[in-house]
């Protein structure tokens, strides 16, 4: 179980799990064509569109004409592209690193990193033990005789990586920002979101999951009836867990999902749960206190323990270590899991390549040594150089915003001022790589050594229970597509994989990467501003610093940008919920008047670069690359899973929903009033 880590991304990170293997597939190591740069291109734009009446197909049309989403992928988008790459890049560190005639030091990157890729790779060997690699922990759950042995087991499996029934993490306090905590939150379903279970609109979801359970426990032994009858089992359970779980619009409010438990409040709170048995056996001392995200829910948990027979409790544990295991166990497990996971769930025709698949698990487990070697192959010193300076500009320019906001009083911007006085930032990678030399990492034993870095994890979060917070941590590892603000710590995280084309490019103009990098920079600095994330104050402590009237202009304003994303359709009947993504949209449109008008100074300090190239002047450039780093073309299982359960707008809304809301976007192409691009001046949003 990883760090509960409150961090806001500009794109959502997805488990690996999901993008499990076909029985049938090749097995081949060989390495693929190198995939183009996805660079900003007048190539991708369709100029028979007018961009007040369709800004996206405007800037993209020709791209999402020329680029189906691939079978073995759910969406096929600007950030998958430059992932593609990087894979690529990461296939070849794999390769060299995995070479038997390479002489490497024991616990070096080079040799976990190698060893751990042999043994996804070895399929044959995988075959060959079957469900040798679970048969302990399925002896485990049969020997289950009471509910204290059921929490005894619940530690051991959580301590390994394995779900189920709730989830624990050790993270900073929200209101102690300076050191770790326990913190319990709702958890234990199988499928995206509690939705999947309650709505009427998941039903043949829900009703395909059932067969997969089924059939799930088939491979493992069972006969069709008595497979049946436990995958009910499961989805009864899940189900009662789903209508104790909180939506994702209420998961949003950092408040009310805080909520401090001294002593034996929560034992007494719910005495069927045994905690004292559970943090034992997670290797922790009895903790003064937990964060309880959602009460609720464990009260729930806690009737439920005490009126579900001990038999139904083994058949959820088994079912919970079956889908854990699942994508490192032999083919048929990995084909049932991908064709419900992969197909149903996301529209996934096809399984990514065995190497793509062993990259992902490798970036999840052992991320940082296969960081350590892509940064000292692929990001010189001199990019980190460049990306920094970048930032400081971008920073000048939001400070000066904040200086200027005119709906807000002195007293809070005082305050919003202090926040950002201590606002830092991370580039590129950490500067001391983690040591994995204490996980066993074995060719042979692929399951086995999921487990023991999912251990490892686990034992070194738990060891800082009650210590000072470790500010250089990351959590996003090197070779990542993403950034993220994180507002216990005050700061923004821009790793190496995102800091090339079309994000940052050394090649193009100002305005160019204005409209790319440098939004991204102003989305995570906007972050620290958002609806969450300005509840949190420069020491990144969960505290209300703002006057009552300032927060009632900012929510007003707010409300304004969940009206305009309430209305945009993302399938036919399907709108994109406006509360639920209204960080991330809010983040945009700041990070949007950020850069512009850092564009601006640069044009101003350069004029020289104040010129048209291929026709359209530095704002317009800015803005068709804006709306280029959105390009998605998306399949529709997958883009309903989303809207159900993505903090983030789906790409086509989020390449002009915010523009909308700009005066100059109007100004650079001339569009008037009355156009499908035209939301008129009294329903816009300008907050930073």
């Amino acid at each position: 179980m990883k760090t509960t880590a409150n961090f806001y991304a500009i794109i959502s990170l997805f488990a690996a799990s999901f993008r499990a293997l076909a029985a049938d597939e090749a097995v081949t190591n060989l390495s693929p064509a190198a995939p183009r740069v996805p660079a900003f291109s007048m190539a991708y734009m369709d100029r028979s569109v007018s961009p007040g009446a369709d800004f996206y197909h405007f800037a993209d049309g020709q791209w999402l004409k020329d680029n189906p989403v691939p079978p073995d992928k759910s969406r096929w988008a600007a950030f998958t592209e430059l992932a593609e790459r990087n894979w690529y890049l990461i296939h070849e560190i794999l390769d060299e690193a995995a070479s038997p005639n390479q002489p490497v030091a024991a616990h070096s990157p080079q040799r976990e990193v190698g060893d751990f890729f042999t043994s996804v790779m070895d399929t044959n060997h995988i075959e060959q033990l079957g469900l040798k690699p679970i048969l302990n922990d399925l002896k485990k759950i049969d020997r289950l005789n009471s509910a204290k042995n059921l929490f005894a087991l619940l530690a051991d499996f959580h301590q390994r990586g394995i779900g189920g029934l709730f989830d624990a993490g050790f993270g900073p306090d929200s209101k102690n920002s300076s050191i770790y905590a326990v913190e319990l939150s709702q958890g234990g379903l199988s499928l995206p979101d509690r939705d999947y279970y309650l709505k009427d609109s998941f039903a043949d979801k829900l009703k395909l999951f059932r067969e997969h359970v089924a059939k799930m426990f088939e491979l493992l032994g069972e006969n069709p009836v008595a497979a049946a009858a436990d995958a009910a089992t499961v989805i009864g359970i899940e189900t009662e867990l789903a209508k104790a779980s909180r939506t994702r619009v209420d998961l949003r409010d950092p408040n009310k999902n805080y909520n401090k438990f001294t002593g034996g409040e929560l034992a007494d709170k719910t005495p069927a749960l045994s905690w004292t048995i559970y943090f034992a056996g997670r290797n922790l001392a009895e903790p003064g206190y937990e964060i309880v995200g959602q009460p609720e829910f464990f009260e729930a948990v806690n009737r439920l323990v005490q009126a579900r027979p001990l038999a139904d409790w083994q058949v959820y544990l088994r079912w919970h270590l079956l889908h854990g295991s699942a994508p490192f166990l032999p083919a048929a497990f990995e084909s049932e899991n991908f064709n419900f996971y992969g197909k149903v769930l996301s529209g996934q025709l096809q399984p990514e390549p065995r190497w793509k698949r062993a990259a992902h698990i490798l970036d999840g487990n052992i991320g940082e040594a296969l960081g350590q070697l892509y940064v000292e192959k692929y990001f010189p010193p001199e990019a980190r150089a460049r990306m920094s300076a970048l930032v400081e500009n971008l920073k000048a320019v939001f400070h000066d915003r904040l200086e200027r906001v005119p709906w807000m009083t002195d007293a809070t911007r005082a305050k919003a001022l202090a926040k950002f006085t201590r606002f830092t930032q991370k580039i590129g990678h950490p500067d001391r790589f983690r040591d994995y030399s204490a996980v066993l990492i074995r060719r042979d034993d692929l399951l086995g050594n999921v487990r023991r870095a999912e251990a490892f994890e686990s034992r070194r979060e738990i060891a800082r229970v009650g210590k000072a917070v470790d500010r250089t941590e990351w959590h996003m590892t090197p070779e990542t597509v993403n950034a993220y603000f994180n507002p216990q710590q005050n700061e923004i995280v821009f790793p190496a994989g995102i800091l090339q084309p079309p994000f940052f490019d050394v090649t193009m103009d100002d305005a160019v990467n204005y409209g790319a990098i440098g939004v991204v920079i102003g989305h995570e600095m906007t972050h620290g501003y958002d609806d969450e994330g300005r509840k949190y104050d420069a020491d990144g402590n969960l505290n209300d610093w703002w006057t009552e009237t300032d927060a009632k202009a900012f929510e007003e304003r707010a409300q304004r940008v969940v009206d305009e994303y309430n209305g945009f359709e993302a399938l036919p009947g399907l709108h994109v919920n406006g509360k639920l993504t209204l960080g991330e949209n809010l983040a945009d449109l700041g990070g949007i008047h950020i850069a512009y008008e850092a564009l601006q100074r640069a044009l101003a300090k350069d004029p020289s670069q104040r010129k048209s190239i291929d026709g359209f002047t530095p704002e317009q450039r800015f803005f068709i690359s804006f709306a280029q780093v959105w390009r998605t073309n998306i399949r529709e299982a997958e883009a309903q899973r989303l809207v159900t359960v993505d903090p983030h707008s789906p790409g086509r809304f989020r390449s002009f929903g915010p523009l909308l809301n700009v005066q100059e976007f109007y100004d650079a192409f001339d569009i008037k009033p009355g156009g499908a691009m035209w939301l008129p001046p009294e329903k816009r949003a300008v907050i930073w």
